[in-house]
């Protein structure tokens, strides 16, 4: 019996890549800021950008939908979740529960917008005398009908409690993979919230970022049949995927129930894997709501429009912490988190 190929498809990625049921969005951000000026916005010349609009890549950052801050001001959502692993740099949030939170620097943020919530998402730029780097990924994960009007929800997977597993080859090569949500062997995710998809033992979501080293081999294992499975190489010289070979910037989908083997090339690889279980009901979205029905996206914004979801109780449309604030969470209930670093 011929064995089946354990990659299905492969294509290239673009700004934003394709993603497969239960995931609806993923875009890895990745901007050289240069050093900020004293409102924590660029200390460079905005001249020629397209403000309100800027996502050219103009010297290697975009302001998005900024015109002081670079990031995305207050915007909607409502009926799924928004989870941003942020790999290097800070973002400032800030949302119409009264939650605020300075994270980054390994942190995840797991926003279930739900029935509807507001949210603000900016990227201070800290560093005076100095490059102010960021990169981070913002993921969209789908919300069941049963869930789509669940309480929004706003936790922090701070990077301490984030879990790293270390695989080592025959060849003293490592593999580490930063388990954001998915269980890998007895290495436990955080908890996600508590509406999500993830939440539901049989739903085999995982978000797992993977860092190889130099001809580092590292067997991914196989999950349950059913199951949607996305591989992202985004950096790296190449690899070999079950023995394919892919170039960066190649999306693979892979079949589920096969265990693949991943063996990079000659310099760090770095890649993303998104999975779970497809929810299979209808996907209308429009904008910052996905729904099951046209009716319901009408609903969100008839709704958005009478409540604001709750309103907007910050000063600005895209607040900013101050420049010597750490890592920190406030969250709705007025309980305080901390981090160092």
């Amino acid at each position: 019996m011929q064995q089946q190929d354990p990659v299905l498809s492969a294509r290239p990625l673009g700004f934003q890549w394709e993603t497969i049921d239960p995931f609806l969005f993923c875009v890895h951000h990745d901007d050289a800021y240069p050093a900020g000026n004293e409102q924590l916005g660029p200390a460079s010349s905005l001249a020629g950008r397209d403000i309100g609009q800027d996502f050219a890549g103009v010297d290697g950052w975009r302001m998005y939908h900024g015109d002081v801050v670079p990031g995305f001001p207050q915007h909607p959502h409502r009926g799924f979740e928004t989870v941003t692993v942020v790999r290097r740099g800070l973002i400032d949030h800030s949302d119409s529960l009264g939650a605020t939170a300075r994270f980054g620097r390994g942190d995840t943020q797991w926003l279930t917008a739900g029935a509807g919530i507001v949210h603000s998402e900016m990227f201070p730029l800290v560093e005076r005398d100095a490059g102010n780097p960021l990169e981070l990924f913002q993921i969209w994960l789908n919300l069941p009908r049963a869930s789509k009007f669940a309480a929004p929800y706003f936790s922090m997977l701070w990077r301490e409690t984030t879990p790293v597993r270390v695989e080592t080859d025959a060849q003293g090569r490592s593999t580490e993979i930063t388990v954001i949500a998915g269980d890998l062997a007895d290495t436990r995710a955080p908890a996600p919230p508590p509406d999500s998809w993830a939440a539901r033992g049989d739903s085999d979501v995982a978000i797992w970022s993977i860092t190889m080293a130099p001809g580092a081999r590292w067997t991914l294992p196989a999950a349950s049949a059913g199951t949607n499975r996305t591989l992202y190489f985004y950096r790296g010289a190449g690899l070999t995927v079950a023995g394919r070979k892919a170039a960066a910037r190649t999306g693979l989908r892979l079949r589920p129930e096969a265990a693949v083997e991943l063996v990079n090339g000659d310099s760090p690889g770095e890649l993303l894997l998104l999975q779970g279980r497809p929810i299979g009901e209808p996907v209308v979205q429009h904008g910052p709501f996905v729904m099951n029905t046209r009716d319901e996206i009408a609903q969100a914004f008839a709704d958005y429009r009478r409540t604001g979801f709750g309103g907007w109780p910050w000063s600005s449309d895209g607040p900013a912490h101050a420049r010597g604030e750490g890592r920190f969470a406030i969250h709705a209930d007025g309980r305080r988190e901390t981090r160092v670093g």
